[in-house]
């Protein structure tokens, strides 16, 4: 990968991806109707619940994801939830706002603002359906990562990511090549799901500028070894992978807090170990 000046949340990143040999990004899809019933004694229990995940993960993970819809669907308790989540996550480790904003440029701005500035996110996730004026907001913030959606995991990404243009490119490809463009200080990063993995490499190989942000793994069924293999750079860097419902919702029951961070502990565990190898 050639020589460039790197954002601080990527460097920060980088650094925790070599230290731990870990590609590791913990997904908070914090569901109350899934949650171990244990937690429900609590006052807020989602709170809870996170925080156990962070104790249990946090000497492995790179990142952490939070999915907005999750919490604000809740009103203002979850958003409250959402950001003293946030506040318990240790600095070693990226955040990301899985929040897919983007709207015309005044609109992006003050969600640029929300959650890069009121919320303290290191990350976003963000559309490109309405082109570069609606990133832009985003990409000025050139201490930080913006995630562009590219290649998703889910069935739909057939209806419009893998159509052909008129200039007989296809739409992700287009996506890519922009989004390279567009990045400041190294800031730029695409959404490319675990599930296709035979076009990760591909992606990878067309911007090997770009931080990737890879979901799909565990409950998707993407396969983690060529996510890891197909998504990192030439560094072995600029990639994580998320890993969301396989990881903080262990099969079995519990009878205490601590028995249900030993049993996420050992899932962040293995991911850990099969990442390790693979690295």
């Amino acid at each position: 990968m050639g020589e460039f000046v790197m954002s601080s949340v990527r460097e920060k990143a980088n650094n925790r991806i070599s230290a731990l040999k870990s590609l590791l990004c913990v997904g908070l899809d914090s569901d109350p109707g899934k949650i171990p019933k244990l937690f429900l004694s609590y006052k807020n229990p989602v709170l809870e619940f996170n925080r156990a995940i962070i104790r249990a993960t946090s000497n492995c993970a790179v990142a952490y994801k939070l999915n907005t819809a999750f919490y604000e669907a809740r009103g203002v308790d979850g958003l409250l939830d959402m950001e003293q989540t946030l506040r318990s996550i240790p600095d070693s480790c990226i955040t990301i706002a899985d929040a897919k904003r983007a709207d015309i440029g005044n609109t992006s701005r003050m969600y640029a603002r929300a959650f890069f500035e009121h919320w303290p996110f290191d990350a976003i996730t963000v559309a490109p359906y309405m082109g570069f004026d609606s990133l832009e907001p985003f990409f000025a913030y050139e201490d930080k990562l913006v995630f562009v959606l590219c290649l998703t995991s889910n069935e739909g990404s057939k209806d419009f990511e893998e159509q052909v243009m008129g200039d007989g490119t296809l739409l992700y490809r287009s996506v890519l090549g922009k989004v390279a463009s567009w990045s400041r200080n190294g800031n730029g990063g695409v959404v490319v799901g675990a599930t296709k993995s035979n076009l990760l490499g591909e992606i990878r190989r067309n911007a090997p500028g770009l931080f990737l942000l890879i979901p799909g793994v565990g409950a998707q069924g993407g396969s983690l070894e060529e996510a890891v293999n197909f998504g990192v750079d030439d560094e072995r860097q600029s990639a994580v992978i998320n890993v969301s419902r396989a990881l903080i919702y262990p099969s079995g029951s519990f009878a205490r807090v601590d028995d249900y961070e030993e049993a996420v502990a050992g899932e962040a565990i293995k991911i850990w170990s099969e990442m390790k190898l693979a690295l």
